[in-house]
C-alpha cells in the first residue's frame, strides 16, 4: 500500500532528496567513506556548505549583507539566542500559538517584552488583525511566527512595521517569496520543508550584530558562526547534505513561485473539501488566515463520536500522520513543498467515501 505522508515535523523529503543522502551515506563522492564518517573540514564538504549558501541566497533572493548559517539546536535554542544578539532595551512579540508564545517567554528574561497582538484567548483559531499598528516604533525587534504548525494559520506576506523584523520560519521557508531585507533574523529548524532534523538555517543580517551591550557567550553570539562560515564547531554534516540535495531541487522545480502555486493549490483542493463534507469543519475561524502547510480541521460537532472511526478508516488507507496535535485535537494535514498533490487527493478521497458510509 503506498504510504501519504502528512507529518508535521520531522516530515515528507523529496524522494530523489533521500536517495542522493543515502548514496552519500554510503560512499561520500567516491571516496570509499560514508558521509557520517568525514570530517566537518574535510575539502570535500566545504563545497557543499557554500553551494547551499548560494542556494539559499539565490531562491530567497537574499540581499548583499547577509549570512546564511547552519547550525544546531532548533528554533527553540533560537528563541535565546534572538533576544540575546538583538535585545537591547525593547522587543515586540506577535502571539499567534504555542511556539510564538514560547520565543517570548526567553524574550523576556534580556528585557522589556512588548506583546502586540495575541489569539491565545480564542485558541490561537486566527492572526490578531491590524497588529502592526501596535508595534512600538523604539522596539529593537518585533519578532513573527509565519506558519503556526499546531493550530493552523499562518502570514501569507512579509507584515509592515517601523522596526526591523525577526521571523521563525521553521515550517514555511521555501514556500513563498519573503522579502528578506524586511528582516535582520529568519530562523527555523530544518525538518519541514528543508531536511532532516538536525541543523538549523539562520539568515542573519551582518550589520544588526554587535549592538546590545551585554556580553554574549562564544556559541550564542551570532558573530562566532558568521567569522567561521558555520564551522566553529562541528556542524550537523548529514543533515545539511540532505538540505543541499533539497535546495538543488527546490531550484529545479522551478524555485520559491512554483512552491507558492503548489501550496495553493493542494491547500484550496483540501480546503475546499472540508468546507463541503458535512462531516467535518476547519478549526481556523478567517479564511485568509488558513495556513498552506498545516490544514487543520475536525469532525462537525454533530459527528464528534467519529472523530476516532475516521482517524483509523484514514490510516489503514495509508494516510500517515494526520492525527491533530495533542492539545487541539481532532486532525492536520501537513502539505509540505515535498507533498505531491496526489497524496492531497487521495486524503479527500478517503473524507468521500467516510461520508457516504457515515
Amino acid at each position: 500500500m503506498k504510504k501519504h505522508n502528512f507529518n508535521a515535523g520531522p516530515s515528507i523529503l523529496p524522494r530523489e532528496v533521500i536517495e542522493k543522502t543515502a548514496q552519500a551515506i554510503l560512499d561520500f563522492n567516491g571516496s570509499g567513506l560514508s558521509l557520517m564518517e568525514i570530517s566537518h573540514r574535510a575539502k570535500d564538504f566545504q563545497p557543499v556548505v557554500d553551494e547551499a549558501v548560494a542556494l539559499f541566497k539565490e531562491l530567497l533572493d537574499i540581499p548583499d549583507g547577509y549570512s546564511v548559517l547552519f547550525l544546531g539546536g532548533g528554533a527553540s535554542l533560537e528563541f535565546c539566542m534572538v533576544p540575546y544578539n538583538f535585545l537591547e532595551k525593547k522587543a515586540a512579540y506577535l502571539n499567534t500559538g504555542a511556539w510564538a508564545k514560547k520565543a517570548m517567554k526567553e524574550a523576556k528574561a534580556f528585557g522589556e517584552t512588548v506583546e502586540v497582538a495575541s489569539s491565545e484567548k480564542d485558541t490561537y483559531t486566527y492572526i490578531p488583525k491590524g497588529f502592526e499598528a501596535n508595534v512600538p516604533a523604539d522596539a529593537d525587534y518585533f519578532h513573527i511566527t509565519t506558519n503556526n504548525t499546531i493550530y493552523g494559520t499562518e502570514l501569507h506576506a512579509d507584515p509592515t512595521v517601523p522596526v526591523p523584523m525577526v521571523a521563525d520560519m521553521s515550517s514555511d521557508i521555501f514556500s513563498r517569496p519573503v522579502d528578506v531585507s524586511k528582516y535582520i533574523c529568519i530562523y527555523g529548524g530544518a525538518q519541514k520543508n528543508l531536511a532532516p532534523a538536525g541543523v538549523t538555517f539562520v539568515i542573519v543580517k551582518n550589520d544588526a550584530l554587535g549592538k546590545v551591550s551585554r556580553h554574549i557567550p562564544t556559541m550564542l553570539n551570532y558573530q562566532t558562526h558568521v567569522d567561521k562560515g558555520s564551522m566553529f564547531n562541528t556542524p550537523p554534516v548529514v543533515p545539511i547534505y540532505a538540505a543541499l540535495q533539497t535546495l538543488r531541487w527546490l531550484k529545479a522545480q522551478g524555485g520559491v513561485e512554483e512552491m507558492q502555486r503548489r501550496a495553493k493549490m493542494r491547500s484550496d483542493m483540501l480546503y475546499g473539501e472540508i468546507d463541503r463534507n458535512r462531516l467535518f469543519r476547519g478549526t481556523v475561524t478567517d479564511p485568509e488566515d488558513r495556513s498552506y502547510m498545516n490544514i487543520c480541521f475536525v469532525m462537525a460537532d454533530e459527528y464528534k463520536e467519529l472523530e476516532a472511526d475516521f482517524l483509523k478508516f484514514a490510516t489503514d488507507r495509508g494516510m500517515v500522520g494526520v492525527k491533530g496535535h495533542r492539545s487541539v485535537g481532532g486532525f492536520r494535514a501537513s502539505c509540505y513543498n515535498a507533498l505531491p498533490a496526489e497524496s492531497v487527493q487521495a486524503l479527500i478521497d478517503c473524507m468521500k467515501e467516510f461520508e457516504k458510509a457515515h
